[in-house]
Formats: C-alpha cells, sequence, structure tokens
C-alpha cells in the first residue's frame, strides 16, 4: 500500500525524515525533492564495474545548465531522507519526463532504512536545460509486511554528495 500524503505528513519527523522539509511540496501520495546544484560526469568513456571510474564535478549555474543527449549525469536531492518503517520510492515528476529528461535509469526503489541523500541518474533524449533547486522528482513510501531487516549497506547509506557507483566493492569480498 502506498501512502497518501496526509499520511506522509502525519509522518513528518517520526517515522520519515524529510530535511528540509516543505508543506507545499507535499501532493496527494508523494513529496517532491529538489535537485542540487552540482553533478558528477564520469571522464572516462568506457565504464568498470570492477574498479572506482574518475568523474569530475559540474557546478549547474542560476542561468542553467544545458544536458546533452546519450549522456549519463550524477545528481543528487537536496533533501536528507530516512525512514525505519516504510519502503522509499522514487520517480521522476511526469513534467520533467514530459520533457525527455530521466530522473533515475535503474534505481528508483529505496531500501527500508536508508538515510541520506537521493543520487540521481539523469538521461535525456534530447537537449534539456536544468537549473538548481527545481523540483524534479517525487519520493513515495509503501507500507512493507512481514519481518524486514533495515539497510546497513556501507556503500550508500548516509551520504553526504553525489554517489558514483559503488560496484566495484562488491568485487573486493
Amino acid at each position: 500500500m502506498i501512502l497518501s500524503g496526509k499520511e506522509i505528513l502525519r509522518c513528518i519527523g517520526k517515522e520519515i525524515i524529510i530535511e528540509p522539509f516543505y508543506e507545499n511540496r507535499i501532493n496527494p501520495n508523494s513529496y517532491n525533492l529538489s535537485l542540487a546544484n552540482e553533478l558528477l560526469v564520469y571522464e572516462d568513456d568506457v565504464l568498470d564495474m570492477k574498479k572506482p571510474n574518475h568523474t569530475r564535478k559540474i557546478i549547474i549555474p542560476e542561468e542553467g545548465l544545458l544536458l546533452e543527449p546519450h549522456k549519463l549525469y550524477l545528481g543528487r536531492t537536496n533533501e536528507f531522507t530516512k525512514t525505519d518503517k516504510y519502503v522509499p520510492m522514487l520517480e521522476g515528476r511526469s513534467s520533467t519526463g514530459r520533457l525527455g529528461l530521466f530522473i533515475h535509469v535503474t534505481a528508483g526503489f529505496g531500501d527500508i532504512g536508508f538515510a541520506g541523500y537521493w543520487t540521481l541518474e539523469m538521461f535525456c533524449v534530447q537537449p534539456v536545460k536544468i537549473y538548481p533547486n527545481i523540483e524534479i522528482c517525487q519520493i513515495y513510501y509503501h507500507d512493507i509486511a512481514g519481518e524486514y531487516d533495515l539497510y546497513k549497506s556501507g556503500k550508500y547509506q548516509n551520504n553526504t554528495g553525489i554517489q558514483p557507483s559503488l560496484m566495484y566493492k562488491d568485487f573486493e569480498k
């Protein structure tokens, strides 16, 4: 079951943490998250799962930044989120999707217990200009049934910035 916007609001500061939180961003069954002013892009044309891949930072100026098609940009939300009771899910807003801007390529499913900023895997089908602090995606919450363990992975938990892939750590086991 997906939580309603009213239920998300009731849980804020208790079972659901969103910081900063603005009540006017509550939707009927989600909450709008905004884009921080920086991106990471991979520097290499070929990415290797078994090693760290070099990235460079791009600052999104107030006057906007033009994203190029066929290029992956990693962004992050301005908001820190946490819940130990619900399964968080992330989706692009329909307004961004209608511009051909995909906010997550495959990683919109969160783990119960995740605490941190959401890294956004951004990709566009044609050039699109983006701006810092725009409401770019929405988080919603599913109830969970049965016993569960909280997410505790050291790879992405309690992050403070954009997280490039840390898959190479899976090979170190």
